[in-house]
């Protein structure tokens, strides 16, 4: 983090924990430019690396960013990786702090396994204005049987026995993960990010994504291999990134200030007919005078 303080002097930096739903501890980093901003982006690392590196494209926008370390990495607690069961609530309850915290706005960027935990998570509850998903998987028996070393119909029986285990061992039903099936279902904008020349999850796992959700943007990287977009095409990536949540920023004020007003016209409605029904009723035609929808 030393890097980030002396980049972003002003920033108020701190290491933050939450204590998860089978009270494992997780932790993370949260930054704040400064002036202090309601606008907060989690940025959700793969299965092996940190996922600080994106904060200064984020900070440098007016962007508070939160960096957890995923259950079983870092400085987190948990006994192993769920590849989502557990991670997906991990997410919502890290943006639950967020909001406690003054986050109004919420965006999230996931890479590889973050990228997939962050679509599942959407599916849950719709806590993102918007989000990113690099490199995410669609299905996870395919990308598991498809990592493995070995031919198709061994693998296929490699990973069969191994989710087996995990149910009957610790009660872990991974068969219940599906992104492809979250993409199906959440009402979060997803641009998802996938390079051409990805070797450990191909590009047809982000294609099936798009295809899944008419809200989905696909963006097909060139030379760019796994998590590699931000490498390969680093001024583009940014332009994207940036631009995907701000896009969504003033769609969801425009749904919003679209909502206040069908709302005001229903109430300025139900004045006007109080008044008309009931001519001693003066205040209901004053306070309905004081609409801006209601004719006068």
């Amino acid at each position: 983090m030393a890097i980030y303080q002396h980049r972003f002097p002003s920033a108020d930096s701190q290491t933050v924990s939450i204590e998860a739903r089978d009270r494992a501890q997780l932790h993370g980093w949260f930054i704040r430019p400064q002036p202090d901003t309601a606008r907060c982006v989690i940025v959700l690392h793969d299965s092996r690396s940190g996922s600080v590196g994106f904060a200064p494209m984020f900070l440098e926008r007016g962007y508070a960013v939160l960096a957890p370390d995923s259950r079983a990495h870092g400085e987190s607690g948990g006994e192993f990786v769920t590849y989502g069961v557990l991670e997906r609530y991990d997410v919502l309850q890290w943006v639950h702090w967020m909001q406690r915290a003054g986050c109004t706005a919420v965006y999230g960027l996931g890479e590889s396994l973050g990228a997939s935990i962050l679509i599942e998570a959407t599916a849950l509850e719709p806590v993102f204005r918007a989000a990113v998903a690099e490199s995410a998987y669609s299905d996870l028996p395919a990308i598991a049987e498809y990592r493995l070393p070995t031919p198709s119909l061994l693998s296929k029986t490699i990973v069969w026995c191994g989710m087996a285990y995990a149910r009957v061992r610790f009660g872990l039903d991974l068969w219940q993960i599906s992104p492809l099936q979250a993409m199906a279902q959440t009402s979060t904008p997803i641009l998802l990010i996938h390079g051409l020349e990805d070797e450990k999850t191909p590009p047809w796992h982000s294609q099936t994504l798009a295809g899944a959700n008419h809200r989905a943007v696909l963006w097909l990287v060139p030379h760019a291999g796994h998590t590699a977009a931000a490498g390969v095409a680093p001024i583009e990536f940014r332009q994207r990134v940036l631009a995907w949540f701000a896009d969504h920023q003033a769609l969801f004020y425009n749904t919003r200030l679209q909502r206040i007003r069908y709302t005001e016209t229903r109430i300025c409605a139900a004045l006007l007919l109080l008044s008309f029904s009931s001519p001693s009723c003066w205040t209901c035609l004053h306070w309905a005078s004081s609409f801006p929808y209601c004719p006068n």
